[in-house]
C-alpha cells in the first residue's frame, strides 16, 4: 500500500491509500479519486515530506530496526457541510436500492418488529424502516443488532 498526499482543482487537501502508484494513475483517469470536501474528480498528486526514520541511540548502523506495528491507523474523520461526494451518493443509491429490493419496509413500526423477530414472535427477515435514536439505542440494549444508514433520495428521482 501507498499513501499519497492529494489535492483537487479547488486546492482542497486529503490523502489516500493505494495499491500502488499505478493503482491511483489508474483510478484518477477513470474519476473514481474524488475529493471528499467538494466532490472533485480532478485530482493530483501533492507535494509530500518524505518519512525518514530516527536511528536509535547507541545501535548500530548494520543493526535491524525493531519492526513497526503492522496495525494502519484510523483514518481522521472526515465532516462536510456541503454537497455528498458524487461517488459516495451513487454508493448510498445502489445501497438504498438492495435494501428496498431485498428487505420488508415496515416504517414506524421497526423497533416493535425488530423485537418480535428476536423473540421469535415474526418471521426472521431483512427489514427496513424509522427508529429515532433512543429506539435504536434500547434495540441494542436488548442485543438487537440493528444498522443505519444514510437515507438519500433515489438514484431515478
Amino acid at each position: 500500500m501507498i499513501h499519497y498526499q492529494l489535492r483537487c482543482s479547488q486546492d482542497h487537501g486529503f490523502d489516500g491509500w493505494f495499491k500502488d502508484s499505478a493503482a491511483f494513475e489508474k483510478g484518477a483517469a477513470a474519476g473514481f479519486v474524488d475529493c471528499p470536501v467538494c466532490g472533485d474528480t480532478t485530482v493530483r498528486r501533492d507535494l509530500m515530506a518524505p518519512a525518514i526514520g530516527k536511528r536509535a541511540a547507541g545501535r548500530d548502523r548494520n543493526e535491524a530496526a525493531p519492526a513497526a506495528p503492522s496495525a494502519p491507523a484510523a483514518p481522521p474523520a472526515v465532516t462536510t457541510a456541503g454537497p455528498l461526494p458524487a461517488q459516495l451518493l451513487s454508493l448510498l443509491q445502489r445501497m438504498r436500492a438492495e435494501v428496498e429490493k431485498n428487505c420488508d419496509p415496515v416504517g414506524r413500526d421497526f423497533a416493535e418488529e425488530a423485537r418480535r423477530m428476536h423473540r421469535g414472535e415474526s418471521e426472521r427477515r431483512g427489514i427496513y424502516g424509522e427508529a429515532t435514536p433512543d429506539e435504536a439505542e434500547a434495540l441494542a440494549e436488548e442485543g438487537i443488532e440493528v444498522g443505519r444508514i444514510p437515507w438519500v433520495p433515489r438514484a431515478d428521482g
